[in-house]
């Protein structure tokens, strides 16, 4: 499920423009459920529900420490209320998601991650940087190939889990893009050939997603592009 702005997206898409000078925040989050699907739908439709509705009422003025703070207290709210909701209905018993978000908040950006799905930065000077670190086995023992076991994620009986939060104001500049994605585009497209398909000024992230289902499509694909004007 994606969330842009006060959009919610499932099985669909859309396009839309921001105009920053006239928006103290906007955020970009995707979430990658697990747990089955009917737990899968619902751990990532309460967790980008509830992120949009906190991360509207955050105050202004805070300095990046405080914000990551502040994001800390929702990511334990939010695990108590996807425990409590496993425990009340059987059906939802450890469901959980990942989380990776790019928001901007008061004149600055950051991007964050909980989980296995990823954020890229692409410029045509620099290529395709992954931002993100993957929270799974494979990143855990050191080896290349992708695993599918997630170590960290928003519910899921995962007691401990965590979120990156970093700041990358300085990489929003014009030409510039962001890709958030699940698993099933990055495991289906190679680091190469999502940096080709960005060079393409006219990709969209309808495009990605028929890329990595013709590549395979083994897994739910969702993808966010946002384009630096």
């Amino acid at each position: 499920m994606v969330l842009v702005g006060q959009w919610f997206i499932r099985n669909s898409e859309m396009k839309t423009q921001v105009d920053t000078d006239f928006s103290d925040r906007y955020l970009l989050a995707l979430a990658d459920g697990m747990g089955g699907h009917n737990g899968g739908e619902v751990a990532s439709s309460d967790v980008l529900q509830n992120l949009q509705y906190f991360f509207s009422d955050i105050p202004m003025g805070l300095d990046a420490s405080h914000f990551n703070e502040t994001i800390y207290d929702w990511l334990a709210s939010i695990n108590t209320i996807l425990e409590s909701k496993g425990l009340n209905e059987e059906k939802y018993s450890r469901m959980g998601t990942t989380l990776v978000a790019l928001a901007y908040y008061g004149k600055r950006f950051f991007w964050m991650n909980c989980g296995d799905s990823r954020i890229y930065h692409y410029s045509s000077k620099k290529g395709l940087t992954q931002l993100s670190t993957d929270h799974s086995l494979n990143t855990l023992l050191g080896e290349p190939e992708h695993s599918n076991i997630v170590t960290n994620c928003i519910g899921g009986g995962c007691r401990s889990s965590f979120i990156d939060i970093v700041e990358c104001t300085q990489a929003v500049t014009p030409g510039s893009q962001f890709l958030i994605c699940s698993d099933g585009l990055s495991d289906m497209l190679s680091d190469e050939e999502i940096s080709s398909l960005l060079a393409d000024a006219t990709i969209d992230a309808t495009r990605l997603c028929l890329a990595a289902e013709h590549a395979g499509g083994h897994d739910n694909v969702s993808c966010i592009l946002a384009k630096v004007e």
